[in-house]
C-alpha cells in the first residue's frame, strides 16, 4: 500500500526494515519520502515584511510512504498481477492491506515519537490519506516507493467503525461548544482516547496503565452524568471490575499480559467508552 499526506512527516526520509518478533518475525518495509519540499531557509536573517491583503497560500509539502510486505513474495509477475486484480475489486482486502499499511507507518511514528522525546508526533488514520494505491513490484522498485503496476482506491470508503460512530455524534458540534466556553472536557476522555490509540496499535502494556487512570477518572467524573438505567448499570460494572484494571496494569509493569488479560483490556476500554458515548448521545455532552 502507498499512502500520501499533505505536509512533511517527522520520520525522515529513507527505507525501514520491520520485525513482528525479532529476526525470525515477518518482515515489512517502510520507505518514506517527503515530495515538493520548500528549499531550506537560508542563515541569513529575514526581515518581517507588511502587507496589507492576504497573500496566496503556501504550497505544502506532501509526504508518500510506501507499506511493503516483504514476507508475502510472489513466484512470478503473474501470480502477483492475479492478486491484485482481486484485491482491488475487494474492499475487504483493500481495508486489509490499508490496516496493515497504517499500523506499520503508526508504529514508526511511535517510535519516532518516543526516540525524539517529542509529544507531539501523532499517529494518522487511514482515512487522513489524500491519495492512496495498491500494487505490486521488484525488490528494487517498491524499495523506491514505485510499483510495477497499481490501482488507486479510495480509503474514505474503508473508514472505522470508530470514525463512522464518531460522525455520527455530530462532533463539530461539541468541538463549538468547547472553544465557546459552554462544554467542558472531562479528564477521562483524554485518558481512554489515549488507551484506545494503544490498544489499536498493539501495545496492551500502555494500554493497561491508561486504561487504569482513565477508569478511575471516568469513575470519579462521571457517576451521576445521567438518571438512565444504562448507565447506572454500566457505571456499577465498572466499580465491580476496576481491579481488574489495577490488576493489569500492575502486571504490564512487569512485562507483557497474556492474552487473557489483553481481552480483559479491551472489553473495560470498550464499556468506558460505551459509557461516555451514552452520555455523549443523551446528555448532549
Amino acid at each position: 500500500m502507498q499512502f500520501e499526506f499533505a505536509g512533511a512527516f517527522a520520520v525522515a526520509d529513507g527505507r525501514y526494515l520491520a520485525r513482528e518478533d525479532g529476526e525470525e518475525g515477518r518482515q515489512q518495509v517502510l520507505v518514506t519520502e517527503t515530495l515538493g519540499a520548500p528549499p531550506p531557509p537560508g542563515r541569513r536573517r529575514r526581515r518581517p515584511r507588511s502587507t496589507a491583503d492576504a497573500p496566496e497560500p503556501s504550497s505544502l509539502p506532501m509526504a508518500r510512504v510506501t507499506a511493503v510486505r516483504a514476507f508475502q513474495p510472489y513466484d512470478d509477475e503473474q501470480e502477483a498481477e492475479r492478486w491484485l486484480e482481486e484485491a482491488a475489486g475487494d474492499e475487504g482486502l483493500v481495508e486489509e492491506a490499508a490496516v496493515e499499511g497504517i499500523d506499520l507507518l503508526n508504529r514508526a511514528l511511535h517510535a519516532q515519537a518516543t526516540a525524539s522525546a517529542d509529544p507531539h508526533v501523532h499517529e494518522v488514520a487511514a482515512a487522513s490519506a489524500i491519495a492512496a494505491r495498491i500494487g505490486y513490484g521488484s525488490g528494487e522498485e517498491v524499495a523506491e516507493g514505485r510499483f510495477t503496476k497499481a490501482y488507486e482506491v479510495d480509503l474514505r470508503r474503508v473508514a472505522s467503525r470508530a470514525r463512522r460512530k464518531a460522525d455520527e455524534l455530530r462532533p463539530q458540534e461539541r468541538v463549538a461548544a468547547i472553544l465557546g466556553g459552554r462544554e467542558q472536557l472531562d479528564a477521562c476522555e483524554t485518558l481512554l482516547l489515549r488507551a484506545r490509540v494503544d490498544i489499536d496499535a498493539g501495545r496492551p502494556r500502555e494500554a493497561a496503565l491508561q486504561l487504569r487512570v482513565g477508569l478511575e477518572a471516568l469513575l470519579a467524573e462521571l457517576p451521576e452524568a445521567l438518571k438512565d438505567p444504562g448507565h447506572e448499570g454500566d457505571i456499577a460494572s465498572l466499580q465491580e471490575r476496576r481491579s481488574a484494571a489495577g490488576e493489569a496494569a500492575n502486571l504490564a509493569l512487569k512485562g507483557d499480559l497474556d492474552a487473557e488479560r489483553q481481552e480483559d483490556i479491551r472489553e473495560l476500554l470498550e464499556l468506558c467508552e460505551r459509557v461516555l458515548r451514552r452520555r455523549r448521545i443523551l446528555g448532549g455532552g
